[in-house]
């Protein structure tokens, strides 16, 4: 063994010990214990990868990323992942690279149409609004919370180049239908699976339906990387634009550390550029700098060994949530899977009823004041935030169960860190409040 590995080795065992002094389980105390809705579970194991990570001293994309990438590839089954710093800059990137000249007739343009949902996290609708293109609003459902496909026909218009929307919390959209949707009228389908990863329809992942999904690692997801997120794809050119528009718009594709892969670094002339002009300072579009660390991709690597494992606790918690839930249906609406999917649970949605005798506000207060936190799903009705007010947008009917949303839901946690006895005393609080 070189004197190197026997630092390492003692490095890894002091890390250990450190976890266990630092990061000791605390008993949970009903009343004075927090119930979270979500948040970031780890052991020695994360840590040790990210001081290997740091040990390399190479800081930048490198070797954890690659495997990485290669790994989560392999688990959803395509062809292509590329990493990126945040779940919004994966919605950005897939985005963009619908816009791309290489794509035709087929490619975005200011003033195109994309059919989404209102009841939406601003960044799975952002990047339309950053390139003038007009968001086209359907309805969902309750108690799935996806969107109402019945209204699919009376979106589309010349204008419609594609479909962008979220998995809600878990649960699958209608994939069948969408899908049947976009072959139908040969528009690009894009699924935001950030509050997804592991989800299933049909038996197959979630973002393998689409040319493009989109993935977050933020605390509060799956799996985590502090900052982080992901775009995949089977799409060959979608994946090679992809990578240009993540890393600064070059036509390069060489990885961090290497030289003229192609062969052709210094015998071409692009643009207006003189001919044999670096390649690797030739940009093709207006790009971005959004790639991770190897930290980042150390301490996901190491979460994806427990993806499997955080999946099935997410569902056995919504299980149990509703079984203790289920005496109060005559005031609360419980959430349901969408037919044919295995939902992979990101939180637990609850629809007040409006002959409850008690409002969401009332209902979520009081909860709050026993410990047990909840969010309202992200921003309601898109159309009602503050900063919406100056952008063009098409919306088909009246979107009433996107009104309820906004009024009436809230989500409490189904995350690995909850357990069958914070579950019980969920069950206990409801049970209290809506006697």
């Amino acid at each position: 063994m070189s004197k190197a590995l026997e630092i390492k080795n003692k490095i890894h065992a002091l890390i250990e010990e450190y976890h266990k002094e630092m990061f000791k389980e605390k008993a949970f105390v009903p009343g004075e214990s927090s119930v979270p809705v979500s948040g970031k579970v780890f052991d020695h194991k994360e840590m040790q990868y990210i001081a290997d990570s740091g040990m390399d001293a190479w800081f930048t994309t490198g070797r954890f990323n690659t495997e990485f990438e290669k790994k989560l590839a392999k688990y959803i089954n395509v062809k292509s992942v590329l990493t990126v710093n945040s779940g919004s800059s994966a919605n950005l990137v897939a985005f963009s690279a619908l816009t791309a000249h290489e794509l035709g007739d087929r490619a975005i343009k200011p003033g195109d149409e994309v059919i989404t949902v209102a009841a939406s996290f601003p960044t799975t609708i952002n990047p339309m609004l950053q390139y003038g293109v007009v968001p086209v609003f359907l309805d969902i459902n309750i108690p799935s919370y996806e969107m109402d496909v019945a209204h699919l026909e009376k979106a589309v218009s010349p204008k419609t180049k594609a479909v962008m929307m979220a998995h809600t919390l878990g649960n699958t959209f209608d994939l069948g239908a969408v899908k049947a949707f976009c072959d139908k009228y040969k528009l690009w389908l894009i699924e935001d699976c950030c509050d997804a990863l592991g989800a299933r329809y049909n038996g197959k992942h979630v973002g393998t339906f689409g040319d493009i999904g989109t993935l977050s690692f933020y605390p509060a997801h799956h799996i985590t990387m502090g900052e982080g997120g992901a775009v995949f794809t089977s799409n060959a050119k979608l994946k090679k634009i992809m990578e240009s528009f993540r890393d600064w718009g070059r036509d390069c594709w060489c990885e961090t550390g290497k030289d003229n892969t192609c062969g052709k670094r210094f015998t071409q002339q692009l643009g207006d550029l003189p001919y044999g002009y670096d390649h690797k300072y030739t940009y093709s579009r207006q790009g971005f700098n959004l790639k991770i660390t190897d930290m980042q991709a150390a301490l996901g690597l190491a979460q994806l060994e427990k993806l499997d494992s955080f999946v099935e606790t997410r569902r056995h918690n919504f299980r149990m949530l509703t079984e203790v839930l289920a005496k109060h249906t005559d005031k609360i609406i419980l959430p349901q899977a969408t037919p044919n999917s295995d939902p992979s649970w990101f939180g637990y949605l609850i629809t007040v009823k409006k002959e409850a005798g008690i409002t969401r506000d009332q209902l979520t207060q009081k909860l709050n004041e026993k410990k047990i936190n909840t969010r309202l799903l992200f921003a309601g009705d898109i159309r009602k935030q503050p900063y919406f007010s100056d952008y063009e947008y098409r919306v088909v009917g009246d979107l009433p169960n996107t009104e309820t949303v906004m009024n009436d839901t809230f989500w409490i946690g189904v995350t690995p860190m909850i357990n069958d006895e914070m579950i019980e005393y969920m069950g206990r609080c409801f049970d209290e409040i809506l006697k």
